[in-house]
């Protein structure tokens, strides 16, 4: 196991023993930063016929993994370069940007839950065989909190129920409206988005302490 491995077995460990020593629920907070998810569709019209994603690294929801491939993001008043693409391809293609971005971008964004893209705005994804224009789907997500169906029932949670993420620290703050995700595909790890990490002054991925 690599550095990231071990560390991230470490914080599943404590998590687990002081839930059981205290009651008191900590889990690992990572920074997710501007990402693009695409259809198969757009990553043809991107980067050629019959392209696949190439993995550059896996991420630690089971089945996710960072791309090799970027695109530029191209809205009204600006364009972000070199914006990672996260794999696999999904039924429709997703762009997240914190509200930092969207001013870059020209684009008045909305905080929602990955895949509730109904009504929001569109961009240009541009790669290095062609562009991709989207009518919706660029969205600030929601902070949330991926838990297994398994990790959930210990913690005495359950998916889409709402909760609170206390961050200690110079720049001490309680992250309000934490949703959680639970069930297949998802594995103990909050995720907030730049600006938030960047307010709390956070480094690295630390243990924080939910509030159900």
């Amino acid at each position: 196991m690599d550095k990231n491995q071990i560390q991230r077995q470490v914080q599943l460990t404590v998590s687990k023993e002081t839930y059981e020593k205290t009651g008191k629920i900590f889990v690992p907070v990572a920074t997710s930063a501007r990402h693009v998810h695409l259809c198969r569709e757009d990553v043809q019209k991107l980067f050629g016929a019959g392209y696949a994603l190439q993995v550059f690294r896996p991420l630690n929801q089971p089945g996710q993994y960072a791309c090799v491939e970027q695109v530029d993001i191209r809205g009204p008043k600006g364009t972000l370069e070199k914006v990672r693409v996260l794999g696999p391809a999904r039924k429709a293609t997703q762009v997240e940007v914190a509200l930092t971005d969207s001013f870059k971008l020209g684009i008045q964004v909305p905080v929602r839950m990955s895949g509730e893209t109904a009504g929001t705005p569109g961009c240009t994804l541009v790669g290095p065989a062609g562009e991709a224009a989207i009518s919706e789907g660029v969205i600030a997500a929601a902070r949330h909190l991926h838990l297994s169906a398994q990790q959930a029932a210990q913690f005495g949670l359950r998916d889409k129920q709402v909760v609170r993420l206390q961050a200690q620290g110079a720049r001490a703050v309680v992250f309000e409206n934490v949703v959680v995700r639970s069930g297949d595909g998802h594995d103990m790890e909050v995720h907030i988005d730049t600006d938030e990490a960047n307010a709390i002054a956070m480094i690295g991925q630390p243990m924080m302490e939910v509030i159900p």
